[in-house]
């Protein structure tokens, strides 16, 4: 059993962070607005989590204005793209196991 879960990524253990990562799998970018009201999750929420996944760089943030107004925008890093793809396929495997 420990071949099949060796690879699922305590990194991605919580849904809000599962769910950051989906998002960017498939998006180039999304911007912090477009996070939250996606996962249904509050600024701070949204904001650790987001924070522990850049410590792990699997994501990269981006901090600009457009106009006078704040913006916030993430994309997955090459290295989370592989990590989270190792994730998933390391779920369906346990999952087939079954």
């Amino acid at each position: 059993m420990l071949n099949i879960i060796q690879n699922i990524n305590k990194a991605f253990d919580h849904r809000i962070r599962l769910g950051i990562m989906s998002i960017l799998m498939v998006n180039e970018s999304a911007d912090f607005n477009m996070l939250k009201e996606l996962l249904g999750v509050t600024d701070g929420n949204l904001a650790s989590h987001t924070k522990a996944l850049e410590s792990e760089n699997y994501i990269q943030i981006e901090k600009q204005f457009i106009g006078k107004k704040p913006n916030t925008k993430y994309s997955a890093t090459i290295e989370g793209r592989k990590a989270f793809t190792a994730h998933i396929e390391a779920l369906e495997k346990l999952i087939k196991s079954s």
